[in-house]
């Protein structure tokens, strides 16, 4: 996964949901695709407000969300979770919307 070096932020841990699982096998995806786009700042569908706190947040830290949809059309979020007080992110998960 993005092995030409273009990583803006480490994901820490990688975890999914149950139904985000499910929703990748029914379209065929692997979570890496999904990684790959969020890793490389591609926020995918997320409002431009949303995509301006995501690009604060590879500066300050904080929490980053994208939105993706699979082949078949069902909304996928990537979140990788605010860095600790060492600076570092624990975790990315994958999810469904309504798993959040």
């Amino acid at each position: 996964m993005n092995v030409n070096g273009s990583s803006k932020f480490c994901l820490g841990q990688i975890v999914s949901t149950p139904g985000a699982i499910e929703a990748m096998e029914e379209s065929g995806q692997t979570p890496d695709f999904f990684l790959d786009r969020h890793i490389r700042g591609d926020w995918g569908e997320v409002d431009a407000g949303d995509w301006k706190l995501n690009d604060e947040a590879l500066e300050d830290g904080s929490r980053i969300l994208s939105v993706f949809r699979t082949l078949k059309g069902t909304k996928l979020y990537v979140i990788t979770e605010a860095k600790n007080d060492d600076g570092h992110r624990a975790a990315t998960t994958l999810l469904l919307p309504d798993e959040y």
